[in-house]
């Protein structure tokens, strides 16, 4: 019996996924694919999560470059409200620092709260207009949003695992992940997470 190589390579790859050693979606051979490495430097990237799919997008270009499995906060269904939730908040946000030196290995901080989160916040009560005003005029300028308003903040993706949810908001990605995230993009890159 004459094996067929890619039929092999295809087989092998579909155990290693259902045996949770690639992340979901992630095809062999291809841009995005599980352990290729990426070419730097990305052109305008842009981060995608999907929390429901565990899976952090890279794209430089408008095109895929590289899947991540990811891990979440520990109540990672809906979206963020207030500070302590344990929620990882949903909508469009940027990387506003970069820190070497964080207790997850490297993190790269976004820009939550955002405007829409700060509107809702100041409707429901939760910050005042001061704190409202302060949120937006940083979000105007790119800048990094008061962190410790009622709304919550230290928003991370980060590293120390993404095996199962257990941060406090934020993504989580193994290490040698946020690696190479951290190296391939700038302060300023947009984010988007959707459920």
């Amino acid at each position: 019996m004459k094996i067929n190589p890619a039929a092999f390579k295809t087989r092998r790859w579909f155990l290693q996924l259902w045996a949770g050693l690639l992340p979901a979606m992630a095809k062999p051979n291809e841009a995005g694919a599980a352990g290729a490495s990426l070419r730097l430097p990305l052109v305008n990237p842009r981060i995608v999560v999907a929390k429901s799919r565990r899976l952090l997008t890279l794209y430089s270009a408008d095109k895929v470059v590289k899947t991540y499995r990811i891990a979440l906060g520990l109540s990672p269904v809906d979206d963020k409200i207030r500070a302590g939730d344990r929620r990882t908040p949903e909508g469009d946000f940027y990387v506003c620092i970069k820190n070497p030196r964080s207790k997850f290995y490297l993190s790269l901080g976004l820009s939550y709260p955002n405007q829409q989160h700060a509107e809702r916040g100041l409707r429901d009560g939760l910050i005042t207009r001061a704190q409202y005003n302060q949120i937006s005029d940083a979000i105007n300028r790119k800048l990094q949003p008061p962190q410790y308003t009622s709304l919550g903040g230290e928003i991370f993706i980060h590293g120390n695992g993404s095996k199962s949810d257990w941060t406090w908001g934020c993504v989580a990605l193994d290490d040698n992940d946020i690696r190479e995230l951290f190296d391939a993009v700038p302060v300023g890159t947009p984010v988007r997470i959707d459920h």
